[in-house]
């Protein structure tokens, strides 16, 4: 679920995203030019999406929420910030519609609930896309997908560089998660160790109670290079995807009544995504990249 990603020590991650951030991102300097990281082709480049007629649109309300970093938070100056709200306004640059665009932070429990009373016309915030919120709404394509990770202890004796050397060993994963689904039916020699939260799954791995753990592609990085991590380790292996256990990605949720929006969403976002705009928000937030 994308809303598992959610990190509780919030804090941490935003930290760990400015030392990122500042580590590859100079003034001036372009992070395309300068990463071979690359943003997986959600769209294919020779595709060209008709822009619909958006002349009756009086305005158009982006939901989403301040504590999802590097995606969504406030920055050290109060302003809403992050990727998917940089996202959200060359969304309305490309539609045009910057004068009726305004994107607002709700709490994420209130999210479907304001949407749904038309508080807002769209949301941009993680939300997973699962059969019952398809019945209630409707979703753009996807423009990123998360994917699982490992991260290793750098004392653990691991021979090999990919997956199929942890077999046998004992991994960490939080349970009753897609993760620990995911890894069960991935790799099954692996030792699967269940922990009751991210945290303490990342505590025994700095303690070395376990070799490697096993979560989202997005937390991990970010907690590998935090001071939380204290060195102790580096991501191994991966990236890998599923739609079947991480689910679609994300998208914009708007209500079903809006079939236009969706259409409209979706050539903004194939048109950033060719133009390259898409690519460059993406090193922006995620200099080393998520895959």
């Amino acid at each position: 679920m994308i809303t598992s990603l959610v990190w509780r020590g919030a804090r941490d991650l935003f930290a760990a995203f400015v030392m990122l951030v500042a580590a590859f991102a100079s003034p001036g300097t372009s992070l395309a030019s300068e990463s071979g990281n690359r943003l997986p082709l959600m769209f294919d480049s020779r595709e060209r999406v008709a822009r619909p007629d958006l002349s009756t649109i009086v305005r158009l309300r982006i939901l989403t929420t301040v504590d999802f970093p590097p995606f969504n938070f406030t920055d050290q100056t109060g302003r809403l910030s992050g990727f998917n709200v940089d996202l959200a306004r060359e969304i309305c640059a490309e539609l045009k519609l910057e004068a009726k665009c305004q994107i607002q932070s709700i709490p994420f429990d209130e999210l479907e609930r304001t949407l749904e009373a038309n508080g807002g016309e769209a949301v941009m915030a993680g939300i997973a896309v699962n059969q019952d919120r398809r019945e209630r709404f409707l979703f753009s394509r996807s423009y990123i997908g998360i994917p699982a990770r490992f991260a290793k202890s750098r004392s653990a004796d691991i021979p090999g560089d990919t997956a199929a050397a942890l077999a046998g060993r004992r991994v960490g994963v939080v349970k009753e998660t897609a993760h620990e689904a995911m890894l069960k039916a991935f790799f099954p020699g692996i030792i699967a160790v269940p922990f009751e939260t991210g945290e303490a799954m990342t505590t025994a791995l700095k303690e070395k109670k376990i070799d490697a753990v096993f979560s989202d592609g997005l937390r991990l990085p970010f907690w590998v290079a935090s001071d939380a991590s204290e060195k102790c380790c580096m991501l191994f292996d991966g990236p890998y995807l599923s739609e079947k256990f991480l689910g679609e990605g994300l998208s914009v949720m708007v209500r079903r009544t809006d079939p236009l929006l969706v259409s409209a969403f979706d050539q903004a976002l194939a048109e950033l995504s060719r133009n390259g705009r898409l690519q460059d928000l993406y090193l922006r937030y995620f200099p080393n990249g998520l895959y």
